[in-house]
């Protein structure tokens, strides 16, 4: 193992410090260096407005990019859903790693699944996207804006404030608490952000063939190539995670299906999408790339980007 060990950037969150200390934990039995954990607070961490009000995208990765450019951490370690479309100057994302399951995932009061929750009941969760898709399902439910850590969120459960919240199924795997789950989403219900379930390796552009050049051990190219092209739905439609866009790609065999929707955000209408190409190798991202611009191409045409700007004048002008 190497004497001095790299300096890996994450946010102070029990999700966040997991799921870097995993990612540390890889890179180490793979490649002998050493990776130590450094805690910084993001402005999404100590803010209490809803994510929505702060545009959503960047909140909880600028702290993290601003160390980076400092040189006071090596790299970071991010959400890839919270990470905004357009690459940060001087930064690269160095790895992507394998995804875990990126469905969401119901945790009910009494056990309850979706379909069997009564009308009226108070679901939180702090996702436009996962309103809009819920509310074309469910309409009789009541959709309550929510943020917070995934222990405070159930714990409003818990309570008996709320009768069920909506995470991420792989969320909730990295803090222990699928046990809570009642119910999972598969994606014909319900499509995920895009990203959802991956993690993010960022560093300095310039170290990334460098020093840091053992970061793409835990790359993985699959994954990659999926949220690419997950990714580049958002960039095309100049939408964000507050946005009502859910995208989900699954590369296998050589092909590269993509799936994407744009909902209104009470549920009423949508633009659905799916198209499936081939690919000579999961490395090959230009046909990723290509496959979102014309998957988004084709939902501006039938009104998507429409949805997208509605969606934001909503949220600008409660």
């Amino acid at each position: 193992m190497t004497a001095t060990a790299a300096k890996l950037g994450t946010r102070r969150s029990t999700m966040a410090t997991n799921q870097s200390q995993k990612v540390a934990d890889t890179i180490t039995e793979r490649t002998g260096h050493a990776i130590e954990l450094e805690l910084i607070t993001s402005f999404g961490d100590v803010t209490k407005a809803h994510l929505t009000q702060l545009g959503g995208t960047g909140v909880f990765v600028n702290a993290l990019r601003d160390e980076l450019v400092a040189d006071t951490i090596d790299f970071a370690v991010h959400s890839l859903k919270d990470l905004p479309t357009t690459p940060a100057d001087g930064l690269v994302l160095a790895a992507i790693t394998e995804r875990d399951d990126p469905r969401d995932a119901l945790c009910a009061r009494d056990g309850l699944k979706f379909m069997d929750l009564p009308a009226g009941s108070k679901i939180g969760t702090g996702s436009p996207r996962r309103v809009a898709q819920l509310a074309a399902l469910r309409p009789d439910l009541v959709y309550v804006p929510i943020r917070g850590n995934a222990e405070t969120r159930l714990g409003k459960v818990a309570s008996g404030e709320l009768d069920a919240v909506i995470l991420a199924y792989a969320g909730l795997g990295r803090v222990g608490r699928r046990e809570d789950v009642t119910d999972v989403f598969e994606p014909e219900q319900m499509l995920p952000a895009p990203g959802q379930g991956a993690l993010a390796v960022e560093c300095r552009t310039e170290r990334a063939d460098g020093d840091l050049a053992y970061l793409s051990s835990v790359d993985h190219a699959p994954t990659r190539a999926e949220v690419v092209a997950e990714r580049t739905i958002l960039a095309e439609l100049e939408a964000g995670c507050a946005a009502p866009v859910g995208a989900f790609a699954e590369y296998e065999e050589g092909r590269l299906r993509l799936r994407a929707a744009v909902v209104a955000t009470d549920g009423s209408t949508s633009v659905r999408r799916e198209r499936t190409v081939e690919m000579a190798s999961p490395e090959d991202l230009e046909t990723a790339i290509g496959l979102g611009r014309e998957l988004a191409r084709q939902m501006i045409a039938e009104g998507a980007d429409r949805i997208v700007a509605e969606a934001f004048a909503e949220r600008d002008n409660p």
